[in-house]
């Protein structure tokens, strides 16, 4: 059974007939659902992720205090610690998992600011150009079972994606860094006999190229150990995954290195033609970086666009 199908059903069983029976009065002001860290999150897990922080279990959301004061929240923080302590073979833990507590009961505000540094989720464009992208895949990730106060839907909304000028200066950059680490240096490096470096390049087109893929699909990237589990499950250029993890995987030797660069030429003219397919630039031109730049040039804010091009990544 996946997490969030465990935590569905462990709530329905025991989370919702609890709040329905002792805490009705409540139940206009509350929200419960999974959702954050943890490759349950996300849809990810298997049989490796149960050996830790893995556990049935969900996340019941409070407003601020002016809404619902302490004396609610202890109340209810002690009905969940009295829910049964196992549930379809799994048992809940003891301890406080890696990280903090993932379930239980949160107040909405101090669960956001901790994940995306605004408790409401309204983020001004400078915090939008720095924020991790994996914790926005948190923020959004998982499933709502409901949400009667409607605080956290409209914050996870407003998470949804970045605004159109970050999307571009944060692609830009992206696309840069694809074009200097695969187009350039990736052969210059075998041209100095710097197997190792030129397998490092390998690493960052292949990095940057990734995230560029997200970008155009207007997808949050996930932290990397799912990188290519979340690839393989995107709408456009998914088909990507596979020349991209060659690239990876095999050495520079010979014609292989030969192989490799033409791989990488390729990759990059499958991202031009999105750029093109979605509008994002009109540049009449194979080059990659130059593509890059006129991303950039097509940002609306000019202070978001005069900053370097690479100040998102």
């Amino acid at each position: 059974m996946k997490g969030i199908e465990l935590a569905e059903a462990y709530f329905e069983e025991y989370g919702r007939p609890m709040l329905e029976r002792a805490f009705s009065g409540l139940m206009p002001f509350l929200a419960a659902g999974l959702f954050g860290s943890g490759s349950e999150c996300f849809g990810y897990d298997d049989e490796t992720s149960c050996d830790h922080d893995f556990e049935p279990g969900f996340c019941l959301l409070l407003p601020e205090e002016d809404v619902l004061d302490r004396r609610s929240e202890f109340l209810l923080e002690r009905a969940y610690t009295k829910l049964p302590k196992e549930f379809c073979g799994f048992a809940r833990e003891k301890l406080r998992p890696v990280g903090g507590a993932r379930h239980g009961v949160l107040r909405t505000a101090e669960l956001f600011q901790k994940m995306v540094g605004a408790p409401n989720g309204v983020l001004n464009w400078r915090q939008w150009l720095a924020i991790p992208e994996q914790a926005l895949a948190e923020a959004t990730n998982g499933k709502l079972f409901f949400d009667n106060w409607g605080e956290v839907s409209r914050i996870r909304e407003t998470l949804a994606f970045f605004p159109e000028d970050i999307r571009r200066k944060r692609l830009a950059g992206q696309l840069l860094l694809a074009a200097q680490a695969g187009l350039y240096n990736y052969r210059r490096c075998l041209a100095h006999g710097e197997r190792e470096s030129a397998q490092l390049a390998v690493g960052e087109f292949v990095r940057s190229a990734i995230a560029a893929i997200f970008l155009l699909n207007r997808r949050y990237r996930p932290y990397y150990k799912w990188v290519f589990r979340a690839l393989r499950e995107l709408p456009l250029l998914s088909e990507l995954s596979e020349p991209l993890a060659r690239l990876l995987s095999t050495p520079n030797d010979g014609n292989l290195a030969e192989e490799k660069a033409e791989t990488i030429e390729r990759i990059a003219a499958a991202l031009i033609a999105q750029l093109h397919t979605q509008g994002l630039t009109e540049a009449d031109s194979a080059e990659l970086e130059r593509q890059a730049y006129a991303v950039n040039d097509g940002i609306r804010d000019s202070e978001i666009r005069n900053l370097h091009i690479l100040a998102a990544v």
